[in-house]
């Protein structure tokens, strides 16, 4: 049975290499797959899946204004999974559009992405998938500055001071953003 799936984790949770392995997994048994990233991030360039390890692989850019639906049901023959990478940056409509795949389509869908931004508020596309999602999982990984469990990101500026008012989106990795647990958060130890 097709489900929507919402793997959601901090900076540096492994979400980009996840992905990368569950399509090497699918097709290592003959299994095609589609992958889509949001065009908003162009860190490595618009249309790859990139992880801090140097893996990357090309992916179909999701746009504003791209149906994905439509772009999955055109090519929807043979296909066994859908994943889509920084899902946080996805509208109401295209994590709608997600959901139809797996109910019309019956195509499985694992969306990939932050749930919180450096304010600690939802992404849009992140509290959609947390409503619509059949199945979520927190990708975990280790505080910055302590051992404790990183649940928010801190962004910094480019003296590495930390940032807490701005625009919501910012692309950036490790010289921008480091994960950090809510304590960490509130009084980072830089």
């Amino acid at each position: 049975m097709a489900q929507l799936y919402f793997r959601y984790g901090a900076m540096n949770s492994g979400k980009s290499i996840e992905i990368l392995k569950v399509a090497h997994n699918y097709e290592e048994q003959n299994k095609s797959v589609l992958i889509f990233t949001s065009a908003v991030d162009d860190r490595d360039e618009v249309g790859y899946v990139s992880s801090r390890i140097g893996l990357r692989r090309e992916a179909i850019p999701i746009y504003a204004h791209t149906d994905v639906f439509a772009s999955v049901q055109a090519n929807a023959a043979g296909i066994s999974c859908i994943l889509v990478d920084e899902v946080q940056f996805l509208g109401k409509e295209q994590i709608m559009q997600l959901a139809r795949i797996v109910d019309e389509l019956r195509i499985p869908v694992m969306g990939f992405g932050l749930k919180n931004d450096f304010q600690n508020e939802l992404f849009e596309g992140s509290k959609y998938m947390l409503l619509y999602a059949d199945k979520i999982e927190e990708m975990k990984t280790i505080c910055w500055f302590c051992e404790r469990k990183a649940t928010m990101n801190l962004r910094v500026d480019a003296q590495g001071k930390p940032v807490y008012t701005g625009e919501q989106i910012q692309i950036g990795g490790n010289d921008a953003y480091y994960p950090v647990c809510r304590k960490c958060h509130a009084n980072p130890k830089l």
